[in-house]
């Protein structure tokens, strides 16, 4: 009888890992997904723009196979929503940037939940604009390597304070941590260290910049070719912000051809909806800059609001020859198609929006459905309103609003409305719409509720931004609005997990400020650019109020107090809770930034 030693058996397991993964990862491409912020087709010189420097998008783009027709949302968080999701945003619950309203609903599986079940590596670096709070924020929807920004953007109301885009604190993996260096470039190069820690695996690398969005802070070095081109102050910034990005793709191609990977890795680059700033328009007159020939910017539902570039780049794949797709195509699809392409088997069952394009993007005879409808709109709003800055696209066709027809082959800058001449077009598209929004529209009363008490986030930092207000202008959403002191209050939309005691600080600065409630906030300089915070109004609170559901607790501001805290026992369940301050003029002030800590159980109420 022959004996098997522990040594061997270690081998065989050891061999028999290795034999499991060649047959299962080895050969699954790695997916890196590049997403800009606020850049839209113009805004790259191989689209014909003379002003802008784009070499390593440029080359990217000449490589790849190119989707001329691609279009998203015309804002970022439903841009962001539908990419992750494979579905309509306004399905999942984001059709807003600000007011609880850009929280992904927690049932909706991620592209990082579902590569994440598939054996893949999975990181985000740069812009999440999803949720902050659990269980909306990335570290909770499948991204196993986070490194990220409060909010929408560098600077808002729930980024770390006085965050300017150079040497900033960040969240990794939820926790604070301070890092050297412009933005872009610590999220790139973060990206890069995780890649090169999962090159032998299998991984999607979402890197989602923050820029070119405002505040257009960038290095000089970056903006003064193009101010001594005579291109006016903020343009140039932008097209800075756009000539970092670029030498940042520069770096990462590189190194994924030092690495060895670079064959087997599906790079896409894209944007999350249309210009910014790299046009001026007028109406339907071009003032200035550069838009493609295309009418609107960020937030219109003309083209040039969420028309944007797509580029997909894959040698192995046979993705790496430059070749244009100019049938409609839209971010829902990207996640289908993925899918497909790396071979996903472990897929739970989704009713997508989107469809697979991977017999297109390799090679096959088929031709996407010359009467396929897409729908999108720009709400901004509590609930969506029918029409409301929507756009119906069917082939060459626009329908806006319900009232508007264009037909982009013969008036591709959307001039002439031909709604009155092509009664047929329009009737098809409107009853589609209708059809649409009769699926869509009854979850539109439903909520995203941030879970308090949780087992995971010890305490939770509740801000201004995810207030739920009737009115957009009353959301202070960045910290610029918070230091004027922007007036209004609202609530939050919470979900108790556990019934017990709570302790609930209010104030109105966050916590790292470290300020008296009624002190100003000092101005801020930035040491890196021309930027620069005004100092905060003073503001005289006297009392503070917490409500949650139709319970009300109060307090006198103690002077000199930074924040007012609340002990209070409260039953588990979803519900509203606001938090303010009465002024000494008798004005109520919602408190901009509320910290929750579950502290004990539940003994009575």
């Amino acid at each position: 009888m022959k004996y098997i030693t522990r040594s061997t058996i270690v081998l065989l397991v050891f061999f028999s890992f290795l034999y499991i993964k060649s047959c299962s990862d080895i050969d699954k491409p790695n997916v890196i997904i590049i997403l800009t912020d606020d850049m839209g087709y113009g805004d790259i010189a191989a689209h014909g723009n003379k002003d802008i420097s784009t070499p390593h998008i440029d080359q990217l783009h000449d490589e790849s196979l190119r989707l001329t027709n691609f279009h998203v949302n015309p804002t970022c968080a439903p841009s962001r929503s539908a990419l992750m999701t494979g579905k309509d945003a306004n399905r999942v619950g984001v059709w807003h940037t600000v007011m609880g309203r850009s929280l992904l609903y927690e049932e909706e599986e991620t592209m990082a939940d579902i590569f994440s079940a598939n054996n893949y590596a999975t990181g985000l670096f740069g812009k999440w604009h999803l949720g902050d709070n659990y269980p909306f924020a990335p570290q909770y929807r499948g991204f196993q390597e986070v490194l990220t920004h409060g909010g929408g953007g560098v600077g808002q109301t729930p980024d770390y304070w006085n965050n300017d885009y150079f040497d900033d604190v960040y969240l990794r993996n939820g926790q604070e941590e301070k890092f050297e260096g412009y933005c872009t470039d610590v999220w790139f190069r973060e990206a890069l260290t995780f890649i090169k820690e999962n090159k032998e695996n299998p991984f999607l690398c979402y890197i989602s910049t923050n820029a070119p969005h405002t505040p257009l802070n960038v290095p000089s070095s970056y903006a003064e070719p193009y101010l001594k081109k005579g291109i006016q102050e903020d343009r140039a910034k932008f097209y800075g912000m756009i000539s970092n990005i670029d030498d940042n793709i520069g770096l990462l191609r590189k190194k994924l051809e030092e690495w060895g990977i670079a064959d087997n890795t599906i790079l896409i680059f894209m944007s999350d909806n249309g210009t910014a700033n790299g046009a001026t328009l007028k109406g339907k007159q071009l003032l200035s800059g550069y838009n493609a020939n295309m009418r609107g910017v960020k937030g219109s539902p003309y083209d040039g609001g969420h028309r944007v570039p797509f580029y997909v780049y894959w040698k192995n794949g046979n993705l790496n020859h430059g070749m244009d797709i100019n049938q409609l195509t839209a971010h829902i699809d990207v996640l289908p198609t993925l899918i497909k392409m790396c071979g996903l088997s472990n897929v739970p069952t989704i009713n997508f929006d989107g469809i697979d394009l991977s017999q297109i993007f390799l090679g096959s005879d088929e031709n996407l459905d010359v009467n396929r409808i897409l729908i999108g709109d720009s709400q901004r709003l509590e609930t969506p309103k029918k029409w409301r800055n929507s756009y119906v696209m069917m082939g060459q066709w626009r329908l806006i609003n319900g009232t508007e027809l264009y037909n982009l082959k013969r008036d591709p800058s959307q001039v002439k409305n031909v709604f009155d001449l092509e009664h047929q077009i329009v009737k098809q598209l409107k009853e589609a719409y209708e059809k649409h929004w009769a699926e869509i529209s009854p979850s539109f009363h439903r909520f995203a509720y941030i879970k308090l008490g949780n087992d995971v986030e010890k305490i939770s930092k509740l801000t201004a931004h995810d207030w739920h207000v009737e009115e957009q202008h009353k959301i202070p959403w960045n910290q610029q609005l918070i230091r004027k002191g922007q007036e209004g209050t609202g609530h939050w939309k919470v979900n108790f997990v556990k019934e017990g005691k709570y302790k609930i600080v209010l104030s109105r600065w966050p916590k790292e400020v470290n300020l008296p409630l009624n002190a100003q906030a000092r101005p801020f300089y930035s040491d890196y650019c021309d930027y620069h915070l005004e100092e905060g109004k003073k503001m005289e609170f006297t009392n503070a109020y917490l409500t949650v559901g139709n319970k009300t607790w109060e307090q006198k501001v103690q002077p000199n107090a930074s924040s007012v805290s609340f002990d209070v026992e409260l039953r588990k369940g979803e519900t509203e809770m606001t938090a303010s301050f009465k002024t000494s003029d008798n004005v109520l002030q919602g408190a901009y930034y509320v910290y929750v800590e579950k502290l004990g159980m539940f003994k009575s109420i």
